[in-house]
């Protein structure tokens, strides 16, 4: 094949997984994550609380890559930064002075290095492509974390810095349980897509 055609096959991939990963991250944001549980009267599905969101945006950057990842994080930042109601809370460019904003943008490192992490050689097992995963969750509330600390230090958020760390980041332990999920599915979707390991 020549140069050129390699190079826009690579570009036709890295768009259409920027688009599928957008659209996850869009439909993982409606759907609130539950987990079965076995009780008295049979099985049920107790809520975590959260959205799919998160693993969602996990999940794509494990399949699509680095920069499919990371372009459809930035697609999804701007759809809701332009007035549209993505957000947990709705949207527009007030959000950029909330607290939970740094969780946002953690979505942009958190695609990125779990997108690179899943093209190293060796993560070709639902167990190391769910440590990526997790490593970009952490990544992710770690940007959420020094957004409210450094707004705590310079008196944006008028609250107690520990109750809005709790608020915020609770949601870690829910979402780890859901990398796992999502190393899995990961695993299997690069099995039928053909995603080289």
């Amino acid at each position: 094949m020549a140069p050129a055609t390699n190079g826009s096959l690579r570009a036709l991939a890295t768009w259409s997984g920027a688009i599928a990963g957008l659209l996850l991250i869009l439909v993982g944001g409606l759907v609130p994550a539950a987990f079965p549980v076995h009780g008295a009267g049979g099985w049920d599905l107790r809520p975590l609380g959260i959205t799919l969101q998160v693993p969602a945006l996990l999940l794509s950057a494990l399949v699509c890559g680095p920069r499919s990842a990371t372009l459809a994080a930035v697609a999804y930042l701007s759809v809701g930064l332009f007035q549209l109601p993505v957000f947990h809370e709705g949207g527009g460019i007030g959000y950029l002075l909330d607290p939970g904003f740094g969780y946002l943008a953690g979505f942009l490192p958190a695609a990125w290095i779990t997108g690179k992490l899943a093209r190293q050689p060796g993560m070709d097992d639902p167990l190391t492509l769910a440590g990526a995963a997790a490593i970009g969750l952490v990544v992710l509330h770690l940007c959420g974390l020094t957004n409210l600390l450094l707004g705590s230090l310079a008196g944006r958020w008028g609250g107690d810095i520990l109750t809005l760390v709790v608020g915020y980041s609770l949601a870690l332990l829910p979402q780890l349980l859901l990398c796992c999920a999502a190393g899995v599915l990961g695993w299997l979707l690069r099995r039928l897509l053909l995603v080289p390991s």
